[in-house]
């Protein structure tokens, strides 16, 4: 599934700057960002917080934003949150034209079932596509279904959408397919063993006495 340009987006400019007047802005509901990209100053802009968090919850989520009017579309390169509180700080728009292509980090989702006895192991949690701006996969799908031990799946075997070109290493390993060790079990001691011990060492007492 491809992401067409998500909801718009009403975007304020903002000539104010620092810290403090970010704090007042996320305090009043809103998220301050920057536009750049193609050769273009980099815009300050003020967005709807609650809007754009749904929105960028998906990776690589295109915006189309109306400034002062204007339509500008725009790629979710960074997002900044606080660490605690998981709130949105800051994020970074990468202005794109449709038609254009990008590089993106596409996230892979590992699906069904390794054949019994099994486990599938992700190794790559995303893949470098060349794509659309307008047309970025939400991710790729991989099936493990019935794959027995021994079974890899690199970037060459994705099946990619239509229009995007693979630009990571083709012999990257996506999910591999093996059969778990067993647990080492650890000796446990005889019951005879335990029995004879308290023995043995009363034994040793009287002698020594």
């Amino acid at each position: 599934m491809s992401t067409e340009t998500d909801t718009k987006v009403v975007a304020e400019l903002r000539e104010q700057f620092g810290k403090g007047f970010a704090r007042r802005l996320r305090a009043a509901g809103k998220i301050p960002a920057v536009i750049y990209g193609h050769g273009t100053a980099p815009v300050h802009v003020a967005l709807p917080g609650h809007q754009v968090f749904l929105l960028v919850r998906r990776a690589n989520a295109v915006l189309e934003l109306e400034i002062n009017g204007e339509q500008q579309l725009t790629l979710v390169k960074d997002v900044q949150k606080d660490p605690v509180h998981q709130i949105i700080e800051h994020i970074d728009l990468l202005v794109v034209k449709k038609g254009e292509k990008i590089q993106v980090d596409v996230p892979v989702v590992v699906t069904g079932e390794s054949f019994a006895g099994t486990i599938a192991v992700q190794d790559a949690t995303t893949v470098l596509l060349e794509v659309e701006a307008t047309h970025i996969p939400q991710n790729i799908e991989v099936s493990v279904e019935g794959l027995e031990e021994g079974a890899h799946i690199t970037a060459a075997d994705l099946t990619l959408p239509k229009g995007a070109a693979l630009l990571a290493d083709p012999e990257t390993l996506v999910v591999a397919v093996s059969v778990p060790a067993a647990p080492v079990e650890e000796e446990e001691t005889s019951e005879d063993e335990t029995a004879e011990a308290p023995a043995e060492e009363a034994a040793a007492e009287e002698a020594s006495e």
